[in-house]
Formats: structure tokens, sequence, C-alpha cells
């Protein structure tokens, strides 16, 4: 969300949550679903990653630019989702052996996108279609994650690895990458990494 705000050239307010005052309960009690985000966009607050990125990208021409990209950027979100969920489950049983494990497996679940950016324009253009999507700062985000925990590791991903050069290179978003606020931000405050 953030890069995508920041890439649009977009000013956001965020109140920065501590797991202490979290875990007292009165702020988990008012979100509807018990969990943060938590979003507001005028006269509406959302809750879900998923749905704020959803309206962020009705909101700013970031959802493709017909009914069958729309399609296409929700399968790569909800395939994003599915790899992301994967990720927390093997990080949260056990955080040595499970990064080990799937570090194992990430070329198969990695394989998929680098497929979509092959169909389009030979990779050398966005996930889906010839714009920038939600989707697109939703990937991105997961391979920088990626290479903070697993250095190195789109090597054998040459058209992941030129996607994140090209999507870095954005002026606004290159900005806000390279700002403290993004750099000095854990990957995740529960699992301290």
């Amino acid at each position: 969300m953030r890069m995508l705000l920041a890439d649009q050239g977009q000013s956001w307010k965020e109140e920065v949550v501590t797991l202490d005052a979290w875990e007292q309960g009165t702020l988990k009690a008012s979100c509807l679903f018990g969990q943060l985000p938590k979003f507001q966009d005028g006269d509406i607050t959302l809750y879900q990653s998923n749905a704020i990125l959803r309206h962020l990208g009705r909101s700013f021409g970031l959802y493709g630019k017909d009914q069958k990209e729309a399609a296409l950027v929700d399968m790569v979100n909800d395939g994003l989702e599915d790899l992301i969920r994967h990720l927390g489950q093997q990080l949260l049983r056990n955080y040595e052996e499970g990064k080990v494990q799937y570090l194992k497996e990430l070329p198969r679940h990695l394989k998929p996108f680098e497929t979509l950016l092959a169909q389009n324009k030979g990779g050398q253009s966005f996930i889906v279609g010839d714009q920038i999507s939600f989707a697109d700062y939703r990937l991105l985000d997961l391979l920088l994650n990626h290479e903070r925990l697993f250095p190195g590791y789109l090597n054998d991903f040459p058209m992941l690895s030129a996607y994140v050069t090209r999507l870095r290179a954005r002026p606004k978003l290159k900005a806000f990458l390279d700002s403290p606020e993004h750099v000095n931000r854990p990957i995740s405050a529960r699992l301290k990494i």
C-alpha cells in the first residue's frame, strides 16, 4: 500500500501500532476483523490488505485496462496471497528450519510469476498489461522482502530480477524505497525480522 501511494504521488498519515499497544486489546477490539491494517479514505474505512489494495487499484486506475486484465490482476494478487501465507506458516512453525524449507520450495512458487512476465511482452512490461497495477506493487513488495531474507535468490529468475530493477527505478517509488521510513521497517514485527 505504501509503495502504491508513494509511486502515485499521494501523501498519507500513518499511525504505527507497537506490538505492546496491540496486545493490550483495546485497538484490536475496535477493528472490524480484530486485525490491522485499517485504512481510512474519506468517509470509507476499510480493513483487510487485499480489500484496501483493490480499492486503491480502482481509485488510481491500477486495476488493468479492461475486465480481462482486472481478472488477471486479481489472479496474480491471489497467487501472491497464497505464497505469503505459505511463507508465514513455514516461518511461524520454526523460523530457521522453516526458512531453509521455504527457500528450497521458492523456485516452484516464483515460476508462475516469471511465466506471466514472459507472456507479457517478453518480460519487458508489468505483470499484467502495459500499465502498472496494484498487483505489481504487491509482487515487488514480496520480491524485495525475499531479497532481505534470501540475498541473491533472484539470480535464477532473470525476468523477475529485471522486473525488480525496472520498478525500483521509478523515481517516486525509488525515493520511497530509499527512505528511512521504508528501509528501517521490519518485514514482520511478530517474527522480529
